[in-house]
């Protein structure tokens, strides 16, 4: 047992202890040459295939009015199905309305998708297949660069 790490195993109680016999030349057995070494089968892990709808086919947009944070479930799982989301925040209080959109974003950022603001607490969160054009308006510098407005 000249292994520190099986001797600190047997000290901690993780393995026993095994005996070791002194063998003696002549019972020893040939080496394998050349044999391959076994693997063990291995299982896939096979994940929910995700189906976004084909580019050029767009079936339904989905509006969202949440009321509360908790309505984030329901934008999440249509915007994985590849759905576009409306989501309007006007319902919602000024600290569920920011943390909803932090939800958003991520979530599109984690997707490959987009989130664009549409007015004030209008978001569009659009999948990775779909395009979307407009108007490309400019900031104004006295408009504020973030999602929502402060207070």
């Amino acid at each position: 047992m000249s292994n520190p790490l099986r001797k600190t195993m047997v000290y901690l109680g993780l393995a026993d202890e095994e005996v070791e016999y002194e063998q003696t030349p002549h019972a020893t057995a040939p080496a394998p040459t050349a044999a391959a070494p076994q693997r063990a089968a291995v299982t896939p892990l096979r994940r929910a295939a995700a189906r976004p709808a084909p580019v050029g086919e767009l079936n339904e947009i989905l509006t969202v009015h949440p009321r509360a944070y908790r309505d984030a479930t329901q934008i999440a799982e249509a915007f994985r199905e590849g759905i576009p989301v409306i989501m309007n925040v006007s319902q919602m209080s000024e600290s569920e309305a920011r943390r909803l959109v932090d939800f958003a974003s991520g979530l599109t950022a984690g997707l490959h998708g987009r989130i664009e603001r549409v007015t004030v607490k209008v978001f569009l969160l659009s999948p990775a297949h779909v395009a979307t054009t407009g108007d490309a308006a400019e900031l104004e510098p006295d408009v504020d660069a973030g999602f929502l407005p402060r207070d």
